[in-house]
């Protein structure tokens, strides 16, 4: 997958993953991995960002397998940012399919054909 697709689409992902429940950091790199492919170098900068930017809090709870895990908690305000953000893509995802069809390439959804 080109990296500047991954990079745009990656902030909606983790948001959303979080949304649905509170989650550590390597669990967040392995929901993450389901749909592409992260590593950790990746995951935890943008972690730390959106904790700064307060759409996360986070807390430590003990872990049966070492030392205590940091989780991260959605706040209100990164419930509204993910909102944001799944709009902005499913405007751009809409414009980018349209423009394409139009321009005779893209997937056409009718015959199941690109092009």
């Amino acid at each position: 997958m080109n990296a500047q697709f991954k990079k745009g689409i990656l902030e909606l992902i983790v948001l959303e993953s979080v949304r649905k429940r509170d989650m550590y950091g390597y669990e967040l790199v392995e929901e993450v991995s389901k749909v592409i492919n992260v590593n950790e170098g990746t995951i935890y900068p943008l972690l730390k960002r959106l904790t700064n930017e307060h759409y996360f809090e986070t807390y430590l709870r003990e872990s049966k397998e070492g030392p205590p895990r940091k989780y991260y908690h959605l706040t209100a305000s990164g419930v509204l940012y993910r909102d944001l953000l799944e709009k902005e893509w499913m405007e751009l995802q809409t414009r980018v399919s349209r423009f394409l069809k139009e321009q005779g390439g893209g997937f056409d959804e009718e015959t199941g054909v690109f092009g």
